[in-house]
């Protein structure tokens, strides 16, 4: 019988006859990777446990740890959910169904509204449905075929979809039991692989997306390959509603945002600080590292957007005006207004590198359906930095600025994975020179001996960039941070320095911000720590409690004591219970109250509570004001609540 020669991702190749299939494969290489895997990828095609393999090549085998697992895994869900469906309302036509990050969505059309309690059903009609263990069975038929069987069902939107295909695509269907659809797959090999799911919203959806289609109706669910994750997966969404920055905000008075200003922050004299500490924290350390602070305009001509290629490639993400006729633009970027800065004088090579820090209010216009809190607005400050330098310094540039994100990331608790975008479809420059830069940022992540993504054509259109991922303290993701080379601004702008030689000479330039953006990134720290901020950071670090009147003018006292000290202090000097006072202080999550009666007041001493400790006894004002200092500051890392 022939063989055929089958390379596996650890490098090593085994022999199998002719029409092995790729489960048979996993099965041979080791019992558990055959009760794991989920499909496979031969030949940078993803297939079916049971394709035959009739041909050499390189096969990864996909199990539920690797992305391409998970979509086959949760793809094979909403198939399922469909099932279920098309049982208990018959005659429901269906979208589409695809698998999506952490979960799957099918989109329905039937004439009744799905309630909470048909959610129920359905998920338990979907249990029923992976206990028959159903095989996943792949056909691929002809246009008319799959035209006629789509028909003889009422399928309307799947005959769309078969139309729309191209002439010469094969058509693939799946089948589970009596439930028949179009997919190209691929799917697990039958629906008792399927271990835990929960279907979890309901949402309006047009069809394919346009206003000018039927509103259907979709079902989100997620799955996991064990009831653990799923378990996991469901605490931390409780939590991230528990910490939704939004109405945090509103409760410890930081920010808001008002029908006046949709995607237009406000933000409240606590939030103020809480923001000031984070540009203090900045200040700080771009100073050290060798940054000159500047600012520049918000409104600049249409001249200049249109020299930076912002005019052709980011107009509609824009926001204009006219002054004395003529046209001019809010800045929705800070680079070329550092551009503007780096040619106010000649600059020479015994300068370099050039570093510009500068905090940048920009507006982008964002559509309201996507605004989102701090998260996603329309006004944003970027700390934002510009680097000119040297080609022969490019390497050495690009690994300071991983070190000065890294320290900023490391002050907050966070961790973090880096991902390299490259050259995007709309791009300004030629492929050399974007392959120059590319190169540039992995030689840099390569010496220092970091681990990255390739997302290719996710770039800049001006330029590759490395994307900082940080994960926060219930394990979700953001990206924040991002480091640009570019070639393109210094040419379109005739950026010159001159030589050793006496010549002019073209700098390169880096962009590149920590934060990101000042906005979401304050709402990225209130969830990270459920707005129980660190003491350098907290509005509020102290709040005095005076037990009963009698004890006014002592509390008073402590108070000046430590705003005389510079720290942040309220006094509650309200008639209420100690015990109401104390509680309230907690859900403000202030990181002490001092709470002081006659023990207090005879001895000059506090009783204090710490945030997250409990009550610590009777401390001196000089001890308590000790682990104040050790703690208001940002070198002081605390566990995150």
């Amino acid at each position: 019988m022939d063989q055929i020669k089958v390379y596996l991702k650890d490098g090593t190749h085994r022999e199998y006859p002719v029409g092995t299939t790729i489960g048979q494969i996993a099965e041979h290489i080791s019992r558990k990777l055959g009760a794991q895997a989920l499909g496979g990828k031969f030949n940078g095609q993803l297939r079916d446990l049971n394709y035959p393999l009739q041909e050499d090549g390189n096969l990864e085998i996909l199990t539920f740890e690797s992305e391409e697992g998970k979509e086959i895994y949760r793809h094979s869900c909403s198939h399922i959910m469909a099932q279920a469906v098309q049982k208990l309302f018959p005659g429901t036509q269906l979208g589409i169904g695809p698998a999506i990050e952490n979960g799957f969505y099918y989109d329905f059309d039937l004439e009744q509204s799905f309630t909470p309690q048909d959610l129920e059903r359905i998920e338990e009609e979907m249990t029923a449905i992976i206990k028959a263990d159903y095989s996943f069975e792949r056909q691929e038929v002809d246009r008319e075929e799959a035209i006629r069987l789509f028909t003889q069902r009422g399928e309307n939107y799947k005959v769309e979809l078969i139309n729309d295909l191209p002439s010469e695509a094969a058509i693939s269907l799946y089948r589970q039991g009596d439930f028949l659809d179009l997919c190209a797959g691929p799917h697990v090999p039958s629906t008792g692989r399927i271990k835990a799911l929960k279907l979890m919203s309901l949402a309006g959806a047009y069809w394919r997306g346009s206003e000018r289609n039927k509103m259907l109706q979709r079902i989100y669910g997620t799955a996991f390959s064990k009831k653990s994750e799923l378990d996991d997966y469901l605490f931390r969404l409780e939590e991230a509603k528990r910490r939704d920055h939004r109405k945090l905000g509103t409760e410890l008075g930081l920010f808001t945002i008002m029908e006046e200003g949709p995607g237009f922050p406000f933000f409240l004299p606590k939030g103020m600080i809480l923001r000031n500490q984070l540009e203090d924290f900045w200040r700080e350390l771009h100073q050290r590292t060798g940054y000159q602070e500047i600012k520049t305009p918000i409104i600049l001509h249409r001249g200049l957007w249109e020299q930076s290629g912002h005019w052709d490639h980011y107009k509609e993400n824009m926001y204009f005006t006219q002054i004395d006729e003529e046209d001019y633009a809010v800045k929705p970027m800070n680079c070329p207004g550092g551009i503007l800065v780096y040619r106010t004088q000649l600059h020479s090579y015994r300068e370099f590198p050039i570093r510009l820090a500068e905090m940048g209010l920009v507006h982008r216009h964002e559509k309201s359906g996507v605004l989102h809190g701090l998260m996603r607005v329309r006004a944003f400050t970027q700390d934002d930095a510009h680097i000119f330098m040297l080609p022969s310094q490019i390497t050495q540039e690009i690994k300071g600025v991983i070190d000065l994100v890294d320290e900023v990331y490391r002050v907050f608790g966070f961790s973090y994975h880096v991902e390299l975008s490259t050259r995007p479809e709309k791009a300004m420059g030629s492929l050399e020179v974007w392959e120059q830069a590319t190169n540039a940022l992995r030689m840099a992540m390569e010496e220092k001996g970091m681990e990255y993504k390739v997302n290719e054509g996710d770039g800049a259109f001006y330029g590759p960039k490395i994307d900082f991922h940080l994960r926060d303290s219930i394990g979700r993701t953001w990206q924040c941070g991002t480091i640009q080379l570019d070639f393109q601004m210094p040419e379109k702008f005739d950026l010159t320095y001159i030589g050793d030689d006496g010549q002019r000479h073209r700098p390169v330039m880096i962009h590149r911000v920590a934060f990101g953006s000042m906005e979401r990134f304050i709402g990225i720290l209130i969830e990270h720590y459920a707005g129980a901020f660190p003491v350098w950071l907290a509005p509020v670090q102290v709040r005095v409690i005076p037990i009963t009147e009698r004890h006014h003018t002592y509390a008073h006292q402590v108070f000046a004591q430590l705003v005389e000290k510079g720290f942040r202090v309220e006094i509650d000097d309200r008639k209420e219970k100690v015990g109401y006072k104390i509680r309230e202080g907690q859900m403000h999550r202030i990181p002490y109250l001092l709470v002081v009666g006659d023990k207090e007041q005879e001895k000059g001493m506090v009783a204090v509570r710490a945030r997250g400790e409990g009550d610590l006894g009777a401390f001196p004002m000089a001890q308590f004001e000790a682990r104040l200092n050790q703690e208001n500051t940002w070198r002081f890392q605390p566990t995150s609540s």
